[in-house]
């Protein structure tokens, strides 16, 4: 039976490909893929069909699957094109094999579902796994990269680095603030840390503790942490929570942090004739003003 079915579907195979693209065509009016040029359209189609029968001709799953699941990926195309085009290739060669006989019964129905099902199935299961290895991929990567801007340290000047902080912090990126900061001051040999909390929201007693916590730890490398942009109503928070910052200095901006900062390493702004100038630029730039 399945050998007979088979030779049905491969020895019309062109008739079944025609019908195929009709009804891919006919579902295109209401997908995405109507703002796609007809050239790679039709193209496309045509590969994914030539890749199903290769499929069917070789007995089973081919390296061509993944090589063209990969290709969809890259052009950004939705998984639900290769599984409606699953689908409707199910139909259509369900349908065409009905057409092809003279008498049809249930028990002859039901092998015709089932010998397709056997085809069809194990194509629609690699392509979801190709997808889906690839979306675990992108998202692992996006993932790293947004832990990297999530807590930047970034070198001003000589033995002085300032750690950004924008947005909420929970102990997952508290975890990365704090690996962050140990490798950052060691990489650039900072004296001085400035951690900069004006873009954090809401300063409680878990991002205090935090926060606490990395401080004394780039204290106990040999370098001095200074909280800035300390503004009235997180300071009034830390008072009411009872949180004791009293071990690092604070300050209510990263321009008076980083004056600070310069004087822990024994520099100052002097008036210089032109080089004064570039060092308040600096100090501006660093405190948004």
């Amino acid at each position: 039976m399945e050998t007979n079915l088979k030779e049905i579907v491969l020895n019309n195979s062109d008739d079944i490909v025609r019908m195929w693209l009709e009804e891919i065509e006919k579902n295109r009016k209401h997908d995405y893929t109507s703002t796609i040029s007809d050239e790679l359209f039709e193209s496309t189609n045509r590969e994914f069909v030539n890749v199903i029968f290769s499929s069917l001709e070789k007995k089973g799953l081919t390296n061509d699957i993944e090589g063209f699941a990969e290709r969809l990926i890259n052009l950004g195309w939705p998984l639900s094109y290769l599984t409606d085009g699953m689908q409707a290739f199910r139909r259509v060669t369900i349908n065409y094999i009905l057409s092809q006989s003279t008498k049809v019964d249930t028990d002859y129905f039901s092998e015709i579902l089932s010998k397709v099902d056997e085809w069809v199935d194990p194509i629609i299961n690699q392509l979801v796994n190709e997808y889906s290895g690839s979306w675990e991929n992108i998202v692992s990567l996006q993932k790293v990269a947004l832990q990297e801007l999530s807590a930047p340290l970034i070198p001003v000047m000589e033995n002085i680095t300032v750690m950004p902080l924008i947005g909420t912090i929970d102990t997952e990126r508290a975890k990365q603030i704090m690996e962050n900061l140990l490798d950052g001051v060691i990489k650039h040999h900072s004296e001085v840390v400035l951690i900069d909390i004006t873009g954090v929201p809401v300063v409680d007693t878990m991002v205090a503790h935090h926060i606490i916590q990395a401080a004394e730890a780039v204290r106990l490398i040999g370098s001095t942490c200074i909280l800035v942009g300390i503004r009235p109503e997180i300071a009034q928070t830390i008072v009411n929570l009872g949180i004791d910052l009293s071990k690092f200095p604070t300050k209510s901006s990263l321009r008076k942090g980083f004056e600070s900062a310069l004087e822990i390493t024994n520099r100052q702004i002097v008036e210089l004739e032109g080089q004064h100038k570039d060092i308040e630029e600096l100090i501006d730039s660093l405190d948004g003003e």
